[in-house]
């Protein structure tokens, strides 16, 4: 039951994460509750929450055994936290942690708790492999039967080709194309060159490099498996380099590469929210508050263009609801797999045409990129 009539400022209070790594690299024999332990180990030692009970955690992974049962909960015991501290999965593609955090703030905003974690794991290295379909029906059959004749009759039907495992796969169950693959059309369709891909790449990685020589990760990144800083940084990268590299999903004329385009990835990362109350009580500063949050999807199947622009949706719809755009930030992220992708968002923003084509009144949005 809500507690209250208003809703109440939601405060970031405290982050952590373990480092990136790379596919099958240092975290590939880590399980899902490893690394999301890890981080929120990390968590609880930064901001001394030894015994804390707290409202809430909340978190997930997409790539998910069956096998694993209330991840984020057998995490929380693993942890110093109170072991009465509540815990729910949550599974969004792309989204998990992020939704997370929308799911902890809105019970904090309502009143119905003071603090909360909210998270999000992932491992492309460690993942479940399942016998295929006709292997399944029969081991359900032999479950079934009744008697030991029944069993073995059952059994007696398996081949050697049942037992090849089937892993998950990296694609779209409704086109079969993979991330990179409609990103590939993506680019075609908005005409993004390769070399502007590349330079963005470029760029990335040696901001990432000088934000790790300044030390700004020193206070955000739990050190895991050997790792104190993320394995998928490339410091020797240059435009030279990249511009050489082969595309990786249209061989012939693609313009996506492994260097312009982000690696299957495993880590963990959290984040504690509170009320602005719980965090003076706790002596904990308020880094930001939560204020605005909008989530969208986008048809991709007939449009296979538009997988990854649901963001052209909910950023424009979070920022009319706020009263702003663009313009009045300083410094804005846009976190994409691929450099394509964030080339063809900030093309479309900037563009009153193509924001048209997206149902906004281009005279009553203007965009330029801004970006850190």
């Amino acid at each position: 039951m809500l507690n209250n009539n208003q809703s109440r400022k939601v405060a970031i209070v405290g982050y952590n994460r373990i480092p990136f790594a790379r596919q099958n690299t240092a975290y590939a024999d880590a399980s899902l509750q490893d690394m999301m332990t890890a981080s929120l180990n990390g968590l609880v030692d930064r901001y001394k929450l030894q015994g804390e009970l707290l409202g809430e955690v909340a978190g997930g992974a997409v790539i998910k055994s069956s096998l694993t049962l209330n991840l984020m909960r057998e995490c929380v015991l693993s942890t110093q936290l109170d072991k009465n501290t509540p815990a729910c999965d949550i599974q969004q593609a792309c989204d998990t942690g992020l939704e997370a955090a929308i799911y902890i703030a809105n019970k904090i905003a309502l009143g119905q708790i003071e603090a909360g974690i909210a998270g999000g794991v992932d491992s492309t290295s460690n993942v479940p492999l399942h016998f295929g379909e006709r292997a399944r029906k029969i081991f359900l059959a032999v479950n079934r039967a009744k008697t030991t004749g029944e069993r073995i009759k059952q059994l007696l039907k398996l081949r050697l080709k049942d037992f090849k495992p089937v892993a998950p796969a990296n694609e779209e169950p409704r086109t079969g194309l993979s991330m990179g693959g409609h990103t590939e059309i993506t680019a075609k369709y908005y005409a993004i060159p390769r070399e502007e891909q590349d330079k963005l790449a470029y760029e990335s990685h040696m901001k990432l490099a000088k934000a790790y020589e300044e030390g700004f990760f020193n206070d955000m990144v739990t050190p895991y498996n050997g790792l104190n800083r993320d394995n998928n940084l490339r410091t020797d990268s240059t435009l030279e380099k990249l511009a050489k590299l082969k595309p990786a999903f249209d061989k012939a004329n693609g313009s996506l590469t492994a260097g312009n385009s982000t690696p299957l990835t495993d880590g963990a990362s959290c984040l504690l929210l509170a009320s602005e109350e719980w965090a003076k009580a706790h002596n904990l500063p308020v880094l930001a508050y939560l204020s605005f949050a909008e989530l969208a999807a986008i048809e991709y199947v007939d449009n296979k263009h538009n997988l990854l622009l649901s963001p052209i949706y909910a950023a424009t719809r979070m920022l009319q609801k706020a009263g702003l755009t663009l313009q009045d930030f300083d410094y804005y992220e846009i976190h994409e797999a691929f450099a394509a992708q964030v080339l063809a968002t900030l093309k479309i923003w900037e563009s009153p045409e193509l924001m048209k084509t997206f149902g906004f009144d281009k005279a009553a949005r203007q965009y330029r990129s801004n970006q850190a």
